[in-house]
């Protein structure tokens, strides 16, 4: 049976389809979105939490963008943390503990209340393609001849589901997270089905390797769920939420924010849980061979730490409420696949923990998902016209990650519809740029997680800067409104003006300014200097030197923060600068995608073979390919006189 047409349909509602579905809708476009069960729109299945280190940037990023994450956290937090305050301000990340029921419900009313969007619970089971020939009236389109200079050979003509009813689109964006072929493991036990029990999307995988993209089996894992009742938090350190809250969203005030937060607690496993973990590791699936999936490297289970960290006497463990209406514990630092009676052994062996019971058994899940490379840094298929992915269909791993790809394939998806220019950031614009450069050019083994190191331009990229960075794109693209746009200009505008102020201002040796440096035990001056350099001295701030600033305008506390870090980071921002500006001179020079690199005398045969198979949109992107070398990027420049 054949339903109504539909402009873009979205598979899937986890963090990357409710972004993607969103941004297309709010874009004017006819968009139905796909889940296996409603009550898995942006379902917590691990973390209850938004944000963390590199993790906030993306949440920022979103926002900045026109995206819901940011908002939907602000509405639904019971905990909210800044992290890393100690280190510089290019690794400040904001991390809040969701009420993961009311997150997942808020986002659900949105999308269930916005215009032009369909919510539908089924399964999508097949891709239904055409393929692109010309001279021929197959496709009734204009675009076909430039599809097959971009290297497409199939056009998305629409979806099907499980029950057989079809759905024609032009565009669709596969954003399955963990659910296709889903399996959850723990010791001997093994089960066909997705997180918490929800039904798995077993038929799609089988589309999509007819279609030629490549499938590969990838691993995650979560903790158990531990009944309140049964820890004895004494026995803990009790983690604080933030006394001042910042929102996520640039939209938010603090002062709206404000709320009564709930308390993390911190112990430590001990020598006594990593000898239960030894003595029991060949019931392990992870190290029997039970699972195949490639697990992550960066977020390892209990098992694996023991195993790899042997000269570690202690890990820590993060017990956080699930929500305030249940009394689930998150035992964060402890997933694991390991047998029931095992984690009853393991669990209770740490402190506070002693008598704890598992309301949840941790567990394993292995899933399929795809080669990333075979995207474009759009986020659509290099050999499919309007099939796009995100999220961990793609190979990565986190609910941040995952909603940053969903509102770039949602919004590319849009600009492709609407024919627009397509939004594509680079390393140098945002994390967002990192992330899915990372995955659609470097060809990733194992479960992708967003780090800080990743960026080399993190001093830039900033999380307390991300409108100031972005909110031009979604803007341009639809999603922002001019009244936030004009703010975001207008508080830029201060920013630089004040800058130009202090470094105009002078002060001179009153004695008040003397005494006011003695109390801060600044060295004393001698003559005038600028309000500019006393900020840069390490032991002075921007709020700080208030009052010795006599003209100082009123400036919000947010704008005050970028200010200090402008100053206080001048030459480091402007050697990044530079940096970035070489960087560009590359990403600019663009290679056609029907570049023909058997034409190219003297390129080795392996960066041929990588150059052809990941098709890079430019000569920066082709740097970047692991078995590309320079010398190859030489021959590269000089045959296509770039």
């Amino acid at each position: 049976m054949q339903y109504e047409d539909y402009d873009v349909a979205v598979i899937g509602a986890g963090h990357a389809g409710c972004e993607a579905a969103l941004a297309c809708a709010r874009l004017g476009l006819k968009t139905i979105v796909f889940t296996v069960s409603v009550d898995s729109i942006a379902m917590m299945p691990c973390n209850p939490n938004i944000g963390g280190t590199s993790k906030g940037h993306l949440v920022r990023e979103v926002d900045a963008l026109g995206g819901e994450m940011g908002k939907n956290i602000d509405r639904t937090f019971i905990q909210s943390k800044m992290l890393n305050t100690s280190k510089g301000p290019a690794v400040h990340s904001l991390r809040a503990q969701a009420d993961k029921k009311e997150y997942s419900a808020s986002m659900r009313k949105i999308l269930e209340n916005t215009d032009n969007l369909t919510v539908r619970q089924d399964e999508v089971s097949e891709i239904l393609t055409e393929e692109i020939i010309i001279d021929n009236n197959l496709l009734e389109t204009d675009d076909k001849e430039e599809d097959k200079k971009k290297g497409f050979t199939k056009k998305i003509v629409g979806v099907k589901t499980t029950s057989g009813n079809i759905y024609p689109c032009n565009a669709a964006i596969i954003c399955t997270g963990v659910y296709l072929k889903a399996r959850c493991i723990y010791g001997e036990v093994s089960k066909y089905t997705g997180p918490n029990g929800l039904p798995t999307a077993n038929e799609l995988t089988a589309s999509l390797i007819n279609l030629g993209i490549d499938v590969r089996r990838f691993k995650t894992g979560t903790p158990a769920r531990i009944d309140k009742r049964s820890i004895d938090f004494s026995k803990m350190e009790e983690q604080f939420g933030d006394e001042k809250i910042v929102p996520f969203s640039f939209e938010n005030n603090p002062e709206d924010l404000e709320r009564d937060q709930v308390s993390c607690w911190l112990t430590y496993t001990n020598e006594e849980t990593h000898k239960i973990i030894r003595d029991n590791i060949d019931r392990s699936p992870l190290f029997s061979g039970a699972i195949e999936g490639v697990g992550p490297r960066y977020c390892p289970s209990i098992e694996d730490k023991v195993m790899r960290f042997a000269d570690k006497d202690r890990h820590q463990v993060f017990i956080e409420p699930e929500g305030n209406y249940t009394n689930e514990m998150y035992i964060s630092g402890m997933s694991s696949s390991l047998p029931e009676d095992v984690q009853y052994k393991m669990y209770r062996s740490v402190p506070g923990l002693e008598n704890a019971k598992i309301v949840r058994n941790a567990y394993a899940i292995e899933y399929d998902c795809i080669n990333a490379t075979e995207l474009y840094p759009t986020l659509e298929f290099k050999t499919i016209s309007g099939l796009y992915s995100a999220g961990q269909s793609n190979g990565s791993s986190g609910y941040e990650e995952a909603a940053a790809q969903g509102i770039i394939a949602g919004i590319n998806a849009a600009m492709k519809l609407l024919n627009k220019e397509p939004l594509i950031l680079d390393r140098s614009d945002g994390y967002i740029g990192v992330l899915i450069d990372d995955l659609v050019t470097k060809e990733t083994q194992e479960p992708y997680r967003m780090m800080t190191s990743r960026a080399e331009y993190r001093l830039l990229l900033r999380q307390d800067n991300a409108d100031l960075r972005l909110s031009k794109y979604g803007y341009r693209v639809g999603l922002l409104s001019k009244e936030r746009y004009d703010k975001t200009v207008e508080k830029q505008r201060i920013i630089d003006s004040e800058i130009e102020r202090l470094k105009n201002t002078s002060v001179g040796t009153s004695e008040n300014v003397l005494a006011f440096l003695r109390e801060y035990n600044s060295t004393e001056l001698t003559s005038g200097i600028t309000l500019a350099e006393l900020i840069r001295r390490p032991e002075l701030s921007y709020s700080i030197v208030k009052p010795i600033d006599k003209t100082r305008p009123e400036i919000d506390e947010g704008i005050a923060e970028q200010i200090n870090i402008e100053l206080k980071y001048e030459g480091y921002i402007s050697r990044q600068i530079k940096q970035v500006e070489q960087y560009k001179k590359l990403e600019k020079k663009k290679i056609p995608l029907d570049f023909d690199y058997d034409s190219v005398p003297s390129l080795r045969i392996e960066a041929r073979q990588k150059l052809k198979r990941i098709r890079p949109v430019s000569i920066g992107q082709a740097s970047r390919i692991s078995g590309v070398s320079p010398a190859d990027i030489n021959v590269l420049v000089v045959y296509m006189k770039l």
